[in-house]
């Protein structure tokens, strides 16, 4: 069952976090990005490199908890919206909104006017969300997915939001 955004408490990850993080970030990234990367990139983002991944981001990452359970999270690196997921059982509830204007306020506190994220093209439930919250399209670029040994490329749309001072 859903709980009402509202409800929802916003904080920084803890190590205890780290596997609930990893799975949300893995199921998530399936949903979005299976048949819209390339397979270079499918072939590195196996399950366990998500559990590792989220283990060394903990200190970019905000956590959304509901009911005594990380519901949702966002990783922030300066201008940039990394990621932003919510578990299926917290999707349409408000959480993934309450997650992305923490991302612009860290993003803002950090003196940054403007915010970015990449968005895979054929991702249509994450554009239709971005468009919602008042992110721009600004078109494809080429973006790279780090990995172990290196990078891959991957074709993606640049969201940006201008942002209030102070925000």
């Amino acid at each position: 069952m859903s709980v009402d955004a509202q409800h929802v408490a916003l904080r920084t990850a803890r190590p205890e976090d780290a596997e609930a993080v990893a799975e949300i970030w893995y199921r998530g990234w399936c949903d979005g990005h299976l048949g819209n990367v390339p397979e270079a990139l499918v072939a590195v983002r196996t399950r366990e490199s998500f559990t590792e991944r989220a283990a060394h981001r903990l200190c970019d990452t905000t956590v959304a908890v509901a009911d005594g359970e990380v519901a949702g999270f966002v990783m922030v690196v300066g201008d940039e919206v990394e990621q932003v997921y919510v578990s299926e059982r917290h999707r349409g509830s408000g959480v993934a909104a309450r997650l992305l204007g923490e991302a612009e306020c860290l993003v803002a506190a950090a003196g940054h006017r403007r915010a970015w994220l990449a968005v895979v093209p054929g991702n249509a439930r994450a554009r239709r969300f971005y468009d919602r919250n008042g992110w721009t399209d600004e078109g494809p670029i080429e973006d790279y997915a780090p990995h172990d040994q290196g990078q891959v490329p991957v074709p993606v749309h640049r969201y940006v939001k201008r942002l209030a001072a102070g925000a």
